[in-house]
């Protein structure tokens, strides 16, 4: 290899870093705020609290896949006709594995797992004040959990597919509230 020129890897060291970090921060605000509203509130808000993380996870499994499935050529004409977030579309499609990374694996896996804590923290509560078998409980609630996620994702994967340009773009518009197109 010539002198001066930098060997491309296949895995962005910094990239992974950044994604690990920021990781750990969120989990750790939204597992301590969803403790919080929960160890403070009723039975109703707690599973509130349970669906929105649920359905959190579900809607950024379904961008992560428009953003994968999109075509970045639509973007491109609909730049040329200067359609706001456009050009944001195609720097996120240009990004997609960074992008379905972040909202299949970082903010799905989040949910996943804070869904999975304030699970276990309902089911205690609900065993507790109602007298019922706290396994029991926790099966029931993880079980619903789970079925929940699962099947909501198996829902939204087609509905990605099929609706990827547009639900593409409508994201990259929102996102262009933050971040200037370039």
């Amino acid at each position: 290899m010539p002198k001066g020129i930098k060997k491309k890897t296949l895995i962005d060291k910094s990239w992974v870093f950044k994604i690990i970090l920021f990781t750990f921060i969120t989990s750790m605000i939204f597992s301590y705020g969803s403790d919080i509203i929960i160890s403070k509130s009723g039975i109703i808000v707690s599973i509130f609290v349970l669906l929105l993380f649920i359905f959190l996870g579900i809607i950024f499994d379904i961008i992560g896949i428009a953003v994968t499935a999109s075509d970045e050529k639509t973007f491109h004409s609909m730049a040329s006709k200067r359609v706001k977030g456009a050009k944001l579309a195609i720097r996120l499609k240009q990004s997609s594995p960074k992008v379905s990374n972040f909202c299949n694996d970082v903010v799905g896996d989040i949910c996943g797992i804070v869904s999975g804590s304030a699970g276990a923290t309902i089911a205690v509560v609900l065993s507790s004040k109602y007298k019922i078998d706290i396994s029991l409980v926790v099966l029931i609630m993880t079980s619903l959990i789970a079925s929940l996620t699962i099947g909501g994702k198996a829902l939204g994967k087609g509905y990605a597919v099929k609706k990827s340009n547009e639900i593409h773009l409508r994201f990259a518009q929102m996102l262009s509230i933050f971040v200037k197109d370039k």
